[in-house]
């Protein structure tokens, strides 16, 4: 997979069959079209593309309160890169100058002039263009390419969408959230270094950087992390740690089962296997102390019936 940033005239394109959209956390209905994508690509003797945005539009037009990102740009990239369906990946710049892009304007310089379009496959719910007047219609009247649209993919009876992985997050129904992306929720970040307060207790911690100010779910969670070296098990708490801290920043701290080494520096992924309970503010050290104690217990008993699951 290919990955241009800027106009991509200047890499001497010759036509694609391109698809449209976030595509924030890859999930089962971003895959299928990327599938029926590179089925229609093949037939067509055409190399598959996507189009996508950063920052996402949403965030972009909702700066006070913007809405929970799934995946970083590079876990997109990963996730994109794992499926193996997209050739080319367009990454471009959302800002004020794009987002009052006429509708036409759109088609003519972005899908026909830059991106060389030769087949489009669009979401059955697309819109585009400055107050989203571009809708399939339009694109379909273009002669320049095929357009066709791209049924909804249904999942346990409802239809697959970023907004209903928030919405299954946040309310901690994490084995809907799977379902829906086709493998457990994940944030990957590097592991910097803290107040260092839960070595003191008996529980040290991975302090994970979030590379967003607001994350799809918080509370804490049944873990399993990949490092370098391998998989871990562990208990993790992702919110604002009411307890202990007076800032409005969301942490992500992982006490891993069974381990002592070194982590700083090093990139991770946090795998969200189950929710234990929500964040809780503690009167005192020790009553929080015991809480972990508790909810390390929970997590130890947890892990050891999956593992007994997979054997």
């Amino acid at each position: 997979m290919q990955v241009f940033l800027g106009d991509p005239r200047r890499f001497g394109l010759s036509g694609c069959a391109l698809t449209i959209g976030n595509f924030d956390g890859v999930h089962l209905g971003h895959q299928k079209m990327l599938q029926r994508l590179r089925l229609e690509a093949d037939a067509r003797d055409l190399p598959t593309a996507l189009l996508t945005f950063e920052p996402h539009p949403r965030e972009f037009f909702g700066r006070r309160n913007p809405p929970a990102r799934l995946s970083t740009l590079r876990d997109k990239f990963t996730f994109l890169k794992r499926l193996g369906l997209v050739d080319y990946l367009f990454v471009y710049r959302f800002n004020h100058g794009f987002s009052r892009m006429p509708a036409g304007q759109f088609v003519d310089q972005v899908l026909v002039r830059e991106l060389q379009t030769r087949y489009l496959l669009i979401g059955d719910d697309f819109q585009f263009g400055a107050d989203r007047q571009g809708n399939f219609a339009l694109l379909q009247s273009c002669p320049k390419f095929v357009t066709e649209a791209m049924p909804s993919v249904l999942v346990q009876g409802e239809r697959a969408s970023s907004t209903l992985v928030r919405e299954r997050l946040a309310l901690g129904d994490l084995d809907m959230a799977a379902a829906l992306l086709g493998r457990p929720y994940q944030i990957s970040g590097k592991v910097m270094h803290g107040r260092k307060l839960g070595r003191t207790i008996g529980f040290p911690t991975a302090n994970i950087h979030l590379p967003h100010l607001k994350p799809a779910l918080q509370g804490v969670f049944v873990v399993e992390m990949d490092d370098p070296d391998g998989r871990l098990g562990g208990v993790a708490s992702l919110g604002l740690n009411p307890t202990v801290s007076e800032t409005p920043d969301y942490k992500l701290e992982v006490h891993l089962f069974d381990f002592s080494g070194n982590l700083y520096g090093k990139r991770v992924t946090v795998r969200f296997l189950k929710k234990l309970r929500d964040e809780a503010r503690y009167d005192d050290l020790a009553t929080l102390v015991a809480q972990i104690e508790r909810d390390a217990a929970s997590a130890k008993t947890y892990l050891t019936s999956l593992q007994r699951e997979q054997a």
